[in-house]
């Protein structure tokens, strides 16, 4: 009982982790690029960016199929190169927690670089910094408070996703049953006590994560 409990939580905990990175370095990436950007199709492009916030997970999960699936040029390029597909793997679940992840960081990164003063890195460029400079010790640091509670927010959004992760990932004990879809079971299968155990722990987490969100905001 003491490994099924811990398997769907560690393993939540670390496709969250690795969705987070992934999603952190994307936000800050568009999100910088997108802050002062002026140019025809904006809306167009932030829309696409934000769609998976406001879609339904099996919409997402579908979407991710026809993408990455066996009958696609992507997911056959994978398979060939990694000699298996992507689907119903540890990456599939990754890839679908990152893809509803993502419109979190992507939007609490840009609101932090629109904020930063234009003036404060002109008067660094003029002083001879270049353009990577100005991002990482100017842009980044007057952004922080944004980024990480953006980054928080994306790893507890990727701690809870379900429907787009039972879809493409599946529900294989050990390798890609998350929290979620192990609740799921635990509920359908009437192990009410399981069920119990991993909506406390989820609850705890997802407690201390909003709680460091607002610590980086005070």
């Amino acid at each position: 009982m003491v490994t099924d409990f811990w398997s769907p939580l560690i393993l939540s905990i670390e496709i969250a982790a690795v969705s987070g990175v992934i999603v952190l370095a994307l936000g800050i990436i568009f999100g910088r690029l997108m802050a002062n950007a002026r140019f025809k199709g904006k809306v167009l492009v932030e829309t696409f960016f934000l769609l998976p916030l406001v879609l339904p997970p099996t919409v997402v999960g579908f979407l991710l199929i026809i993408l990455f699936g066996k009958q696609s040029p992507l997911g056959q390029l994978i398979e060939w190169i990694f000699k298996q597909p992507v689907m119903f793997t540890w990456w599939a679940a990754v890839i679908a927690s990152a893809t509803v992840a993502f419109p979190l960081m992507y939007q609490s990164a840009k609101t932090g670089f629109e904020a930063v003063d234009i003036d404060i890195e002109n008067a660094a460029r003029v002083d001879g910094a270049n353009e990577i400079s100005v991002f990482l010790f100017i842009s980044i640091p007057l952004a922080l408070k944004s980024i990480i509670s953006g980054g928080i927010l994306s790893v507890a959004r990727a701690l809870g996703e379900f429907g787009a992760t039972l879809m493409f990932a599946g529900n294989i004990p050990g390798k890609t049953q998350t929290t979620p879809t192990a609740i799921y079971l635990a509920i359908d299968s009437g192990n009410m006590q399981m069920a119990w155990l991993w909506v406390g722990s989820m609850i705890v987490i997802s407690l201390i994560m909003l709680a460091c969100v607002h610590l980086t905001k005070a």
